[in-house]
């Protein structure tokens, strides 16, 4: 579907009001809210803590999201990613592993696998702060409201908020008695339960208890294994206790713990059906590994996945199923390598204590959280049929555990007959990450290895079933070239030994390799609003990060024959046969998988001080406008790539003596934003507009070539390159340090409204226009390296899942039926994209046309709500889409794709009840 057909079906969907999410609440709702709160004299009030104080929605000059309980139990919101469906500027997805999930904001977020990098959408739950936005894909439980706040938060969200900040706020002890349960039953034998209950026990303590429960089937078929992956096995219980001996104090006490039991995440092939351009390249060799994936394929060549690419019928060879590189990019039959396996499990668990007092005139609070989070995810890691890469299913399988303690301190109160609204606080997090991984070369890696040899020299000579990929009649070919002298001279017998130590490297690698790293953060921060009239408001904040990391690293590792391989090949590096001898050496220590790393440890630290802050001018010329002009700093933490392979830049040397902690430092990322925007709210009505611009220095990028994690900063030069940033050299396109600049900038428009027609009925619609863009002339770190060359198609070309046009809409109709008591419930809402590339280094191939997803909800409740039946759909029109493509691990020489595809549709029936 191309953009006109995508503009279209946005104004379809607006015109119409048959689609996507609610923004406001709807009048009950708000209702409700302000019944809890006490913190609102007009029912169609929406009370937010965006500016760190409750204050209404309206009068709140950022662009935020306020999304209430009701919306979010019509649209069956129970993780964060559902958000995508409530919040057009919102985008949350996840790839090889849930808990690398992450969250965009306005096309800009943490992209790829990596731990090291921390989050550019911070995450907070009950005011605590949470490690990675993947920490928050998980059941919720019962939710108050949710607030997404767009553009840099870096006064009072931090660091880490560069693009944006999810504040979530579960729903708290309540001073009577209350309960309630529900039960889902769905496709895909899908099973939910939850329930809880809320009493006072006494005048000045309550407290509550939620539990949640979730087992679904998988949506893919292991025809190999006999097993379904990305099934779900979870649950949640959450206690809490509330004291308030007084008007002027209130303790929150919150402990929670969560289990994950799930096999995730199965891939499948990318074919030209799906994405057009899947395809071999047109005007360069297939045989040109370094230059063929760059080529825009013209005319109709032969899918990637087609014997024509010369990788192919190795596979088929090794025992591939051809099924599984002929079949629909959305068929669901995947063929993992027998007896291996995507188990893994995941525990999130933690305690926090919120206090708020009156201390005369002025509020203090106080946020205490302490958690641990630990994930390990076993994984089939080339996703082929074929042994090449695995790790196995234990605790150490791409292991991450976060134990985090947090404190935060906020006063706040007024000065000067009230024009001056203040506030300061502190903030401290002690952070210990600690990541394990037993990543190894498969059993049959030494058969398919040596044929990425053979296929550069000729593919009519690969036999994958021969020692070394070369056949006695192939290697006798070989030998007898160039008038008996060989083809390769007196190095041919040579190259046979190393296809033959190529073969041996089988079962080989990672025993164990971990990487801890201890971070510490200190800020001090103030967010001043000050009532230079009755109407004009200059609001300024400013905060003080202090960090630092320590990092410390050790390795195990058997690979034996990659330091034998390199000594027997560095001669001819250099020399006539160099790409033969730097391929040799490369893929026997691929990714410095070497056991001269064994044994080694390593460590490094470093620390940053960064300022941050915002200046506001708004302005109400009437009670239901607000306007407003804004400027903000953000910042993202830089770190350590908690990766080997970035030890060197190169596998030719050995990386015990030749690799430095250096290398896997990457710098920190800040950036600043300009807004413009109105507010205008009324009982029936409100509309709210906001214009950006935002420009990144030293952005984060982290994307697989294929063969390893590239994490590398991102900015342009001011002089123009001359296209030296878009060739295959490493050594070209670098720029001189004072000449560097921002290198993305992501621009442009969002507009959300919400109407209450006519009663029962409630609408909502979403708008975004967002050109989140690479600028011309980019390189790497702020001294002005050249940029990598894997990286090449980026300047002057969009982020990746940065679609151009986001439309969301939703419409609720609870009407009574006729006197019972009864209401009904008519519930739809849609979200609508753009084309965009899914792949961080936007290789053509990676696209993903524009689509419409649609959720629906139907049914009836009791008088007071006391119980309900509700049908519901998700993706009611089973749109099939991607959430990423990649390189398929290894599998080229021209590269094939594999992508980790989003849900298919799911439906079922809800009944619960409440009193």
């Amino acid at each position: 579907m191309k953009l006109a057909l995508n503009l279209s079906a946005c104004a379809f969907a607006l015109a119409a009001i048959a689609t996507a999410p609610v923004y406001a609440q709807t009048q009950s709702d708000a209702t409700d809210q302000a019944d809890r709160n006490d913190e609102t004299v007009d029912s169609n009030i929406i009370v937010v803590t965006a500016q760190g104080r409750s204050q209404a929605l309206s009068d709140v000059p950022i662009a935020v999201s306020a999304i209430g309980a009701e919306q979010l139990q019509q649209s069956g919101t129970s993780d964060i990613r559902e958000l995508n469906q409530l919040a057009p500027s919102l985008l949350v997805s996840s790839t090889g592993n849930e808990a690398n999930g992450s969250a965009r904001v306005r096309g800009i977020g943490t992209v790829g696998d990596n731990p090291g990098l921390e989050s550019s959408v911070a995450v907070f739950i009950d005011g605590v702060y949470r490690s990675r936005s993947g920490n928050a894909l998980s059941e919720l439980g019962p939710i108050e409201r949710i607030e997404v706040l767009r553009g840099p938060q870096g006064t009072l969200g931090g660091r880490n908020s560069s693009a944006g900040m999810i504040s979530i706020t579960t729903a708290a002890p309540e001073f009577q008695l209350s309960g309630y349960a529900s039960a889902t039953y769905g496709n895909y034998d899908q099973i939910r339960l939850e329930g809880g209950i809320n009493a006072p026990l006494s005048d000045t303590i309550a407290a509550r208890i939620d539990g949640v429960y979730l087992k679904r089937d998988g949506f893919y078929n292991d025809v190999v294994n006999g097993t379904d992956v990305n099934n779900k096995d979870r649950y949640l219980i959450r206690g809490q206790f509330l004291f308030e001996p007084n008007d002027g104090l209130s303790i929150r006490v919150i402990g929670d713990y969560s289990k994950k039991d799930e096999a995730c995440c199965a891939a499948t092939f990318v074919q030209p059906s799906f994405a057009p351009l899947a395809r071999l390249a047109d005007d360069i060799s297939v045989l040109d590994t370094a230059n063929a994936p760059f080529d825009y394929p013209g005319t109709s060549t032969p899918a990637l996945t087609s014997t024509a690419n010369p990788i192919v019928p190795v596979l088929l060879g090794l025992g591939q199923n051809p099924a599984a590189l002929n079949q629909s990019t959305f068929n669901r039959d995947i063929y993992v390598s027998p007896g291996r396996s995507y188990a893994g499990q995941t525990e999130d668990f933690g305690a926090s204590i919120e206090v708020n007092a009156e201390i005369g005139t002025m509020n203090l609070t106080s946020i205490t959280g302490y958690r641990e989070y630990s994930n390990f995810q076993a994984s089939d890691t080339d996703y082929t049929q074929v042994d090449i890469l695995y790790r196995a299913p234990n605790k150490n399988a791409g292991a991450r555990e976060f134990k985090t303690f947090t404190q935060e301190l906020r006063l706040q109160g007024s000065a000067f007959d009230d024009k001056l609204d203040w506030l300061i606080g502190g903030f401290y997090a002690n952070e210990k990450l600690e990541t394990r991984d037993n990543l190894r070369f498969g059993t049959q890696y030494g058969a398919f290895a040596p044929c990425r040899i053979v296929n550069a020299v000729n593919p009519a000579l690969a036999s994958p079933t021969s020692t070394g990929c070369l056949s006695a009649g192939g290697r006798a070919a070989l030998q007898a070239a160039n008038g008996g002298t060989g083809a390769f001279g007196a190095a041919t017998p040579l190259i046979f030994a190393g296809l033959d130590n190529l073969a041996t490297i089988n079962d080989k690698g990672s025993i164990l390799d971990i990487y801890n790293q201890k971070s510490e953060n200190f800020a001090a921060f103030t967010h001043n609003i000050f009532h230079v009239t009755d109407k004009l408001d200059l609001t300024v904040g400013l905060r003080y990060t202090h960090e630092t990391k320590d990092f410390n690293a050790s390795f195990t590792n058997d690979n034996t024959m990659c330091p034998t391989q390199r000594a027997l090949f560095t001669p001819l590096l250099g020399g006539p046969l160099n790409a033969l001898a730097a391929g040799l050496i490369g893929l026997a220590c691929q990714g410095n998988s070497t056991s001269e790393l064994d044994g080694v440890t390593l460590s490094d630290s470093r620390s940053e001080n960064e300022l941050t802050g915002t200046a506001i001018l708004s302005y109400k010329p009437t009670d239901d406008l607000l306007i407003y002009g804004s400027y903000s700093r953000g910042y993202k933490a830089g770190g350590f790539n908690l990766d080997r392979s970035a030890l060197t830049s190169s596998t030719t040397v050995n990386p015990a003596t030749a690799g430095t902690t250096a290398n896997l430092q990457f710098d920190p990322e800040t950036v600043d934003a300009f807004e413009i925007g109105a507010k205008y709210s009324t009982r029936e009505f409100s509309l709210s507009v906001a214009a950006f611009r935002q420009q990144f220095s030293n952005f984060q990028l982290n994307t697989f070539n294929g063969s390893v994690f590239l994490v590398q900063n991102i900015n342009a030069c001011s002089d123009s390159l001359a296209g030296a940033d878009r060739d295959a050299s490493a050594a070209t396109g670098t720029c001189a340090p004072d000449n560097v600049k921002y290198g993305v900038v992501a621009q442009g428009v969002e507009l959300e409204a919400s109407i209450n027609p006519i009663n029962y009925v409630n609408v909502s619609m979403g708008l975004t226009y967002t050109d989140t863009s690479y600028e011309n002339d980019l390189v790497g770190r702020d001294t002005g390296a050249a940029l990598d060359p894997a990286l090449r198609l980026l300047p002057g070309d969009n982020l990746s899942n940065a679609p151009e046009i986001t439309a969301t809409a939703s419409l609720s109709y609870t009407p009574p039926i006729g006197n019972t008591g009864l209401t009904g419930l008519f519930y739809i809402n849609a979200r609508t994209t753009s084309d965009y590339n899914t792949g961080s280094d936007l290789l053509y191939g990676k696209e993903q046309d524009g689509f419409t997803l649609v959720n629906a909800r139907i049914g009836i409740r009791g008088p007071d709500g006391a119980w309900a039946i509700e049908g519901w759909a998700q993706n009611l029109f089973n749109v099939d889409y991607s959430q990423v493509a990649f390189n398929t691990p290894f599998v080229a020489s021209q590269q094939t794709y594999s992508a980790f595809l989003a849900e298919p549709r799911t439906y079922g029936i809800t009944v619960r009840g409440r009193f």
